[in-house]
């Protein structure tokens, strides 16, 4: 191997390191309280400025950190939509956006920290405009077009409630399980995907719930 192929391959395990540390951190402390120097420290880093050097700021590696799982997540969402196709069955769409998510944490093995770290990306303004940026992409949107085509009555007041409180549902409780799995704490379903199947059917519950007048 040449020196520049070394050299760039030691960056690659470097900023892998540096990814791993921080998402744990962050899932495990908060995000704003963990500093570059923890971030350094908990990658094997000498360097305290190894953060800066390879990813610039706090947002830049936070925006990292996303990417880093938006991509499989996504991937795996494509190829539920192309077996979905045109169905009229709620339960279908809403599998599209609940089971890609558990199926990645089912493939990144024990412990995770990823859906901890987005629960929390999630409950900060700021941030959770980084994650809908970088995580919010077609494939959901056809997900949510199929869905709606689904629940032609519905109104768009209800509609517009309801999807807030599915998403509630799939980011907090995710971070809940994978809370309780860190922590060792029994857990309903033995696996994700048995957790995926419960959370699509009250998620679909939610949705066909009848809709008081008002």
């Amino acid at each position: 191997m040449v020196k520049g192929s070394v050299k760039a391959a030691r960056s690659a395990e470097t900023r892998e390191a540096i990814l791993a540390a921080a998402e744990r951190l962050f899932a495990e402390h908060g995000v704003f309280v963990v500093s570059n120097r923890q971030i350094s420290e908990a990658a094997g880093q000498g360097n305290n400025a190894a953060v800066g050097y390879h990813f610039g700021t706090k947002t830049d590696l936070i925006r990292a950190i996303v990417r880093r799982h938006a991509e499989p997540i996504d991937a795996l969402r494509v190829r539920m939509l192309a077996r979905a196709g045109a169905s009229r069955e709620v339960r279908d769409w809403v599998a599209c956006l609940v089971r890609p998510g558990a199926q990645h944490l089912s493939c990144l093995g024990a412990p995770t920290w990823y859906a901890r770290f987005a629960a929390q990306l999630m409950t900060d303004p700021v941030l959770r405009e980084l994650m809908i940026d970088e995580a919010f992409g077609p494939s959901i949107v056809n997900s949510l077009d199929g869905l709606n085509r689904c629940l032609p009555d519905l109104p768009p007041a209800v509609r517009l409630e309801r999807g807030d409180m599915a998403r509630q549902l799939m980011v907090h409780t995710l971070a809940e399980r994978e809370r309780a799995l860190a922590d060792g704490t029994p857990t309903v379903h033995a696996d994700w995907d048995a957790y995926a199947d419960g959370l699509i059917d009250a998620i679909t519950g939610l949705w066909r719930a009848p809709a008081t007048a008002t």
